[in-house]
Order: C-alpha cells, then structure tokens, then sequence
C-alpha cells in the first residue's frame, strides 16, 4: 500500500506554502497527502492581508474523520494559530504514535505573526513532547528557547534547550545566517551540520513548510530521521534553485523538483 502522511495545517490561497505546498510535496515524494484545516489566511507573493483561524472542535473533527478512516504514517504541522487548536493537536498526537514533524510556524514570510504568546507556551508545554522532530528557523528557535540565536554555537544550545522540552528531535533551520545555508540537526544527543551554497534568490515563499513536508513523507515511507532530513534538505535546495519565478514578490519553490539519486 502506499504510505500516506497528513499536514495539519494552514491554507495558502498563493498556494507556495501552508498545506498546499505539503500537499505538493507529498505527492512528489509518492505519499498519498491527506489534510486538516488549522486557519485561513488571504495571502500572495506580494502581501499578506489576514489570517482566521477555525474553530478548535471543527479542527478536532478533521483529524478523527481522516484518523478513523485512514490513519497517517506520518504526519506534520505547519501554522496552528491558537491555543486551542495546538491543544486539539496535542490530544490527538498523544492518541496517534505515527511519526510527528512539527514546523512552528510563528510568522509569515511577509512578517505577519500567526501565534500568540498563549500559542507558544501551549506549544513548548503541550505539543512539543509527541514531536518526533522540530524544525524552528533562527527567530522560531529563539522565541522557543527564550534565549537570543545569531550563530552555530546558538543554534546548538537553543537545540538542546528544545530537545529538553521532551523532543526528540530539532533541526535548526540557519536561512537567516550571513554566509552559507548551515542548518543544525540536534538528534541522540549530538549535533550535525548541514551545508549548502547560499542560493541568491527571492523565490523561497514556503521553504519551512515544503523542507518539512519533504521530512515527514521519509518517515511515512519508512526512512531514518537522518536520512529523512538529509534528502530534504537537498529535495529544499533544488526547489530553490529550480523556483518557477512565479508571482511579483516572494515567489513559490519548484515542488515538483526532481528527486533523481536522492531516494
């Protein structure tokens, strides 16, 4: 049978980010993608007008509608938007012990914040203990480990002060460093670089959402959390580099990037 992962998470009407781009993701990686809908927001390349989250019990219902009829090998979150629904999220991880990546999501490309500061207390206290991997960029990392990340030696700390929330796992994502595209993998207790060239590009709307999607399908497919993150992060780069130029700001990646020689 094919293995098939669900993205909990928000909607892009842009379509380069939140579940859509999971979605493409996983098909690329031949997952069968399934969805549940966290929050609505009106977006585009250019600009970002709102976003509504949904009702918590109207979420909970999507996830025992596809859990009841099609349970996940694997499964990840994008934008959660409340308490409430990260509350939502965190019973139904507990119940489900598939493979969980969890991208927190805290503000969009443009800038705009998606979680409050109940959000992320809910999710330090009650969902990051079912992740099988977090994957937070520098601002993401610092606000959850409460502590300022401008460096590798930051980046390995705030790690470990993630994994000690009761994660198993933390890739640390480096996009906003200066120089190389260095992201850090804090996994058993150690660390591991990995190094791409920076790709001088506007074209990266939905990279967290897509480098995690890519993650979640490996695990739903039976790979190694290494292996997982390791084909990701290659499947990120050539999406970068193979960006269709699409829209008049921050355009999509190229999420039908090929996956030749990495699986």
């Amino acid at each position: 049978m094919i293995p098939a992962a669900l993205t909990i998470a928000g909607s892009d009407p842009s379509g380069g980010a939140g579940l859509q781009a999971d979605l493409k993701t996983f098909h690329q990686f031949g997952v069968y993608g399934m969805s549940a809908v966290t929050l609505l927001t009106v977006q585009n390349t250019e600009r970002f007008e709102s976003v509504d989250p949904l009702d918590p019990a109207y979420v909970e219902s999507q996830l025992r509608a596809v859990t009841d009829d099609i349970p996940p090998d694997a499964a990840k979150t994008g934008a959660l938007g409340t308490a409430s629904i990260i509350e939502v999220v965190s019973e139904w991880a507990e119940a489900n012990a598939c493979p969980l990546v969890v991208d927190p999501v805290m503000i969009s490309k443009h800038g705009a914040a998606l979680i409050d500061e109940s959000a992320r207390a809910a999710m330090r206290e009650r969902l990051l203990p079912h992740a099988t991997l977090i994957t937070p960029n520098l601002p993401e990392a610092a606000a959850l480990a409460e502590m300022d990340v401008n460096g590798l030696g930051e980046m390995e700390e705030a790690a470990r002060r993630i994994a000690d929330m009761g994660c198993k796992a933390v890739l640390v994502k480096g996009g906003h460093l200066s120089g190389e595209s260095d992201d850090l993998l804090f996994c058993d207790g150690a660390s591991e670089i990995l190094r791409t060239p920076r790709i001088p590009t506007q074209h990266t709307h939905g990279t967290g959402c897509t480098l995690s999607a890519a993650i979640a399908a490996g695990l739903a497919k039976g790979q190694s959390l290494r292996d997982s993150v390791r084909v990701a992060k290659a499947f990120i780069t050539r999406a970068i580099l193979s960006a269709p130029g699409l829209g008049h700001g921050s355009g999509p990646v190229n999420h039908h990037a090929s996956l030749d020689d990495l699986l």
